[in-house]
């Protein structure tokens, strides 16, 4: 019986294929949109490979002449031209930069767009998960602080993948358990791309609390909100004019309520999770933000962590070459911090390995492939 991933590492041990070409293919295998199979496809060929390559062999030959200086320490000969030296940090230095911060992107391609669903308890967060995901994924109960933990899914909406998670309900509690879900909660609001605040129509003397809390635990510059005004059907056959007026109010004028909170909110909708109405708006709602995932940019994009972490360990390296040359340091202990990052970035292709590393890639592959 071949093992996992077996041909795979064959492949790469003959030389057919780097390592990032060989983990391109589990990629692949795994991949469940358009977007996430062509970034595979693309690092299969050899993109991201080449462009590290190049690095590696600029550093390779400065590094070189640099150690030979070393050779000639007592005649206080230069062959690694010091403006040659800077140049090239600077334009590897804003190279990498660039991969490392392409992996917000490429994670999200590759395992989904975090979209955390929050509110407070008995808003409706897991009768909307459940009808997103079109299967009795969560227990819905009118029984306040149900969901103690989130509850995580993917589906593929408009050729994306968007990864939802029904947090628990957010409130003063005294139950522990309850407390750590809501703890989790809050770290979920922080890793998620998109944020959907869940709001009861039927109780908008909580409107502004929900929002409130929110605002205290996102990042807008890295995230987009979108609120739900949900048990709309409800709320409209009660009768009380006061909280229909509330509701038009909050979803005819979403910039003043935004200027308001001070948070900024894409959209407001009015919704019923249990009847399943205003679910397209919103399912549109979310593919658009994501027009940017099915581009077919030709862009190099990050989605492996293991690379992320080896680029991130290079870049520090190289930044104590700048700060060394700024303060003056020996040739010999710059050497060092270059080789450094030719040994980080070395990991990520394979050029640098261990039977440890390949134990872990290959053991996550399918049975052969």
């Amino acid at each position: 019986m071949a093992k996992p991933g077996e041909f795979s590492q064959r492949a790469f041990l003959n030389g057919k294929m780097d390592l990032a070409q060989a983990e391109a293919v589990a990629d692949l295998i795994s991949s469940e949109t358009a977007a996430a199979h062509r970034i595979a496809i693309q690092q299969m060929k050899g993109g991201f490979s080449k462009e590290l390559s190049v690095m590696r062999r600029s550093l390779l030959d400065l590094v070189s002449l640099m150690e030979l200086e070393l050779d000639f320490s007592e005649e206080d000969v230069e062959f690694a031209d010091r403006t040659r030296l800077n140049k090239l940090l600077d334009d590897i230095l804003s190279h990498i930069s660039e991969l490392i911060d392409s992996f917000r992107l490429g994670n999200v391609i590759k395992n989904g767009v975090p979209v955390a669903i929050v509110g407070a308890t008995n808003t409706g967060k897991s009768t909307l998960l459940n009808a997103i995901l079109g299967e009795e994924r969560a227990i819905v109960s009118e029984i306040h602080g149900t969901t103690r933990d989130f509850i995580e899914d993917v589906v593929n909406l408009g050729g994306v993948a968007f990864r939802f998670v029904d947090t628990a309900g957010i409130r003063q509690t005294k139950e522990t358990i309850e407390i750590l879900g809501i703890e989790r909660t809050f770290e979920k609001i922080r890793s998620a791309s998109i944020v959907i605040l869940m709001l009861d129509a039927g109780r908008p003397e909580g409107f502004e609390d929900g929002i409130k809390q929110l605002k205290a635990n996102i990042d807008e510059d890295n995230q987009k909100v979108i609120v739900l005004l949900n048990k709309t059907d409800i709320a409209a056959n009660s009768g009380n004019k006061h909280n229909s007026r509330l509701i038009a109010d909050l979803v005819s004028n979403i910039e003043t309520i935004s200027a308001h909170f001070g948070v900024k909110i894409l959209s407001v909708i009015p919704v019923s999770a249990k009847n399943q109405t205003g679910l397209d708006k919103l399912k549109d709602l979310l593919t658009g933000t994501q027009k940017n995932l099915s581009t077919g940019s030709s862009t190099t994009l990050v989605t492996n962590l293991r690379h992320y972490q080896a680029l991130q360990d290079a870049r520090t390296s190289l930044m104590r070459v700048v700060d060394g040359i700024l303060s003056e340091l020996p040739t010999d202990l710059l050497t060092q911090d270059i080789r450094e990052a030719l040994y980080h970035i070395g990991e990520i292709v394979g050029e640098i390995n261990s039977e440890e590393i390949l134990g872990n890639i290959f053991g996550k592959f399918c049975i052969g492939k």
